[in-house]
């Protein structure tokens, strides 16, 4: 790697930290140089992350915006590497403030108003979002096995939710990011946020991108959804038929983080879909809210 860095950067790697971020077994450095600079630096350590890298390289390469880091350099190869700005001195919620929710906000609206690289896919026929409610109807069993539900419950509210996530919007013409959480979110010393991890993006309906957050603020002390998204029963029925429908899977091989990661989203999707819906919270998930 540091001969690799070298040649990239024109400067010799001296120092190198591992950073214990992000639910992939990709590699993750802090690396400082004899020039005194310090990079981010990602290595994909199999077919699937590195798939990803490749993935979030091209799009580094065809946009540079202030909402995402820098691209500094990249290596292709067996073990893909991309080199990208540090961000170690930004500051990585939670806790969540008013000012920070509103950044995130303006954030998302700078990325939909920007114009999005023409070879993005768009969110309904991107493959990243075909699982849904109508895969728990199919089998039932591992979102039961979750233990979020009981059967009576969810056959009940099943033909609510898949209706009303039926109805979703997702195709539009803004850049949508697709996977913003906490952990792909950071914020620069004067308050604006930064958002990481671009190997999911697509071109979609903006409001996906917001609804696909709000259950993971909710679950880190954050507002409520409702108070950030109003009239939200669709996106919020789809986002909760998401993790519905891979919360009780089995693991992800070298990944183990994830399914606990979307059982937890589950957890707080579910029950703004219900207050949305008008339907009754599961009996069986008294620590929902």
């Amino acid at each position: 790697m540091d001969d690799q860095l070298s040649e990239i950067l024109g400067a010799r790697p001296v120092a190198r930290r591992r950073v214990e971020r992000g639910y992939t077994p990709a590699e993750r450095w802090v690396v400082e140089l004899d020039d005194g600079r310090s990079v981010f630096v990602k290595v994909g350590v199999n077919e699937l992350t590195a798939g990803w890298l490749r993935d979030e390289q091209r799009f580094y390469a065809a946009l540079d915006a202030p909402f995402m880091p820098r691209l500094l350099g990249w290596a292709d190869g067996e073990r893909p590497m991309l080199v990208l700005e540090d961000l170690s001195s930004a500051t990585w919620p939670p806790p969540w403030s008013d000012a920070r929710v509103a950044s995130v906000l303006q954030t998302l609206r700078d990325v939909a108003a920007t114009p999005p690289p023409p070879w993005l896919s768009p969110a309904s026929s991107s493959g990243l979002l075909d699982r849904g409610w109508p895969s728990v109807r199919e089998d039932p069993g591992p979102m039961l096995s979750s233990g979020v539900v009981e059967p009576a419950w969810l056959e009940a509210a099943l033909p609510v939710l898949q209706a009303a996530a039926d109805a979703c919007q997702l195709d539009g013409d803004e850049l949508l990011h697709l996977d913003v959480r906490s952990d792909n979110l950071c914020f620069r010393a004067d308050g604006s946020a930064v958002l990481v991890d671009w190997n999911l993006a697509v071109v979609g309906n903006a409001r996906l991108d917001i609804a696909a957050w709000l259950p993971t603020l909710v679950s880190e002390g954050g507002p409520p959804p409702e108070t950030i998204l109003a009239d939200a029963g669709p996106e919020a029925a789809f986002v909760a038929g998401f993790f519905a429908a891979r919360a009780g899977q089995p693991p992800v091989p070298g990944a183990p983080a994830i399914r606990p990661l979307q059982l937890e989203q589950l957890r707080h999707a579910l029950p703004w879909a219900c207050r949305e819906l008008g339907l009754p919270l599961p009996q069986a998930a008294g620590g929902l809210r």
